[in-house]
């Protein structure tokens, strides 16, 4: 079973966004087992859609459509589907309910061009937008089928996982046995050595099959396997994480697509112990990362940016002979790491304090080359773990390596129950 993507927006063609949708669609449509051949971006023109539709028409068996489904005049995919597949549109009811209830709710007049939001095409099923407006449609003609997407994110991941996902299942794949996917997640590994290690399994390509998909700091591997049954799959799928933990378990975090930080979150929060940071070269990223999660605040307590030097002496008592003068390691080195974790902790009042500072460019800074990071744990009653860290790329990776990697490292101790160590690491 053949699919196509077909992108719609002008924005994207000028790059004013990314079409990050193209990218988890592919995803799942491959764990469904659906060859994606081709993805299709094109204007928010009548006749170009048109031709977009008609040459994926004659390549693909299943057409997924992303956006230009909301109320303005451009919007034209429900429009430009409907005339060449010879149908008509015609205003959902619930969907029109939705549309009324969202205006009366904030109190202001519905404009009439909202309208739009609540089309659907003859003979197809209304997808229920559950996190927005613009109603989604499913249909099946002549032997193709066509499922039409919200654009924004938000709005088209819920529809595809809640209602679009099912009706291919019942519509499309009716001959096909249910693929039953399991991510898990590694840290600390890149995508290559994580690859080399696990060649022969992905190479394989038996069942259960093991493919990587790598994003700036971790890897997953996303296991898949065709089961008459859940009970089936989880033997297959269980037989095969198995296999591969044994081979990374210093890397393997969790069997849940879920980032690290939720991870090392869930952990703390069942041992009863509370985090804070300190960040300089990172800026509050770390902290953004554990506070972006609900519930964070069980365990994460506080932390400080301490950008500059003086705020380093200011708030987190550095010495200033550390931080400055003839000889002085400076703001980047793994004495002021070391300070700054162990008085965060103390300032906050934490179990475990953390600590960032690094030079993350572009220019040098103190005489010390971009990628020079300093990373550190501290714990009470412990020694303090300090780790040199030298990380390629530009500014934006580099912060983000090194908050990555902190959170890998904190991982590990956590795993081992043991942050008595001094290491170091080139990424």
């Amino acid at each position: 079973m053949r699919a196509e993507i077909i992108a719609v927006g002008t924005e994207l063609l000028l790059g004013q966004i990314v079409n990050t949708n193209a990218q988890y669609l592919s995803q799942e449509l491959a764990a469904l087992g659906m060859d994606v051949y081709f993805q299709t971006v094109v204007g928010d023109n009548m006749k170009r859609l048109a031709e977009a539709v008609r040459t994926a028409s004659g390549r693909a068996d299943v057409l997924i459509f992303t956006g230009g489904i909301g109320p303005t005049q451009d919007d034209l995919t429900k429009e430009a589907l409907a005339e060449l597949l010879g149908r008509t549109l015609y205003i959902d009811s619930e969907a029109m309910a939705n549309v009324e209830r969202f205006f009366q709710g904030r109190g202001v007049p519905m404009t009439e061009n909202n309208r739009r939001q609540a089309l659907a095409i003859e003979g197809g099923t209304p997808l229920p937008n559950e996190t927005g407006l613009a109603v989604g449609n499913a249909l099946s003609v002549d032997g193709k089928f066509y499922i039409v997407l919200p654009g924004p994110p938000k709005e088209m991941k819920p529809m595809f996982e809640r209602q679009a996902k099912p009706w291919i299942l019942e519509h499309v794949l009716t001959g096909e046995m249910p693929i039953y996917s399991r991510m898990l997640k590694f840290a600390g590994i890149g995508e290559s050595a994580l690859e080399t290690r696990l060649l022969d399994l992905i190479q394989a390509q038996s069942d259960p099959t093991v493919a990587p998909y790598a994003k700036e700091g971790e890897v997953t591997i996303r296991v898949s396997t065709k089961a008459a049954s859940e009970s089936d799959a989880t033997v297959k799928l269980d037989a095969m994480e198995r296999e591969i933990a044994s081979r990374l378990p210093e890397h393997l975090y969790a069997n849940v697509d879920e980032p690290i930080e939720k991870t090392i979150l869930d952990l703390m929060a069942t041992r009863g112990l509370t985090l804070s940071a300190a960040e300089s070269c990172t800026g509050g990223l770390l902290m953004e990362m554990f506070t972006a999660l609900p519930g964070s605040s069980a365990v994460f307590s506080g932390g400080i940016v301490c950008y500059s030097n003086e705020m380093k002496e200011k708030l987190l008592n550095v010495p200033h002979d550390l931080l400055e003068g003839d000889g002085a390691p400076g703001a980047v080195s793994a004495e002021t790491a070391k300070v700054l974790a162990e008085q965060v902790r103390l300032t906050v009042g934490t179990d475990l304090g953390l600590s960032i500072t690094g030079v993350a460019g572009p220019a040098h800074s103190e005489r010390k080359p971009v990628g020079l990071v300093y990373i550190a744990i501290s714990r009470w009653g412990a020694d303090t773990s300090v780790f040199e860290l030298n990380l390629k790329g530009n500014r934006e990776t580099i912060r983000l390596r090194a908050a990555k990697t902190l959170l890998y490292r904190l991982w590990r101790a956590l795993q081992d129950n043991d942050v008595n160590s001094v290491s170091s690491a080139s990424l």
